[in-house]
């Protein structure tokens, strides 16, 4: 449910988040627990973040997707505004890798195709890709927190969000984050590896991973 206008908040756990590309699962536990999600619609474009990329574990270990992106015009550039490259074929390296790491998994037969519409549709703005993949991965989990747009970029929130735009960042070393372990396919030969991708625990649990997330 994706809309643009503010709604009282009082009592609501609400929450900012960044857009995110198949973000990690600390960030879709925000969106398991939120009644109102605020999607940041005027920042700007920051590199090496999850706007443009997720983390998945293949049978060698933890591997980066990065969607590549054109080049902005000026060193700041609003992520509603950012193009995806159109000289790569970024969509089929991505699906192979994902196909790879996950067909042994319990569930990626039950949901690829959900997802591999995605990887066949050719996408202009990295905004729209983020936000329609987002949307099907919480209809897949059967979360349905209201989700609004924000409207103006604000440094310091209103009273009652509480600010994860940038928390959730895969530079970040220190996280009060307390991942649930799960069950991984990989998990005898890497060991747990804790806060990939929600692709990760949706093929590895399926509709059990509501339980982790909350």
């Amino acid at each position: 449910m994706l809309q643009q206008q503010e709604p009282p908040l009082g009592g609501w756990r609400s929450f900012c988040l960044t857009s995110a590309y198949l973000a990690p699962v600390e960030y879709y536990s925000v969106l398991a627990k939120a009644d109102v999600v605020f999607l940041e619609h005027c920042d700007y474009y920051l590199k090496q973040t999850y706007r443009n990329r997720c983390h998945i574990a293949g049978a060698n270990g933890v591997m980066a997707l990065s969607i590549p992106v054109e080049k902005a015009g000026s060193s700041k550039m609003l992520m509603r505004d950012v193009r995806i490259s159109a000289h790569s074929d970024w969509q089929v390296q991505h699906w192979r890798s994902i196909e790879s790491a996950y067909n042994s998994t319990p569930f990626f037969e039950y949901y690829k195709d959900d997802l591999l519409a995605f990887y066949e549709k050719k996408w202009d703005f990295l905004w729209d890709f983020n936000q329609q993949i987002q949307a099907k991965v919480l209809e897949l989990l059967d979360i349905q927190p209201t989700i609004l747009l924000t409207t103006e970029y604000k440094v310091v929130l209103d009273d009652g969000q509480l600010d994860v735009r940038e928390q959730i960042h895969p530079k970040r070393e220190a996280s009060d984050f307390q991942q649930k372990p799960y069950y991984q396919v990989f998990e005898q030969r890497l060991g747990f590896q804790p806060n990939l991708s929600i692709i990760d625990l949706l093929f590895n649990m399926g509709n059990e991973s509501i339980l982790t997330l909350i």
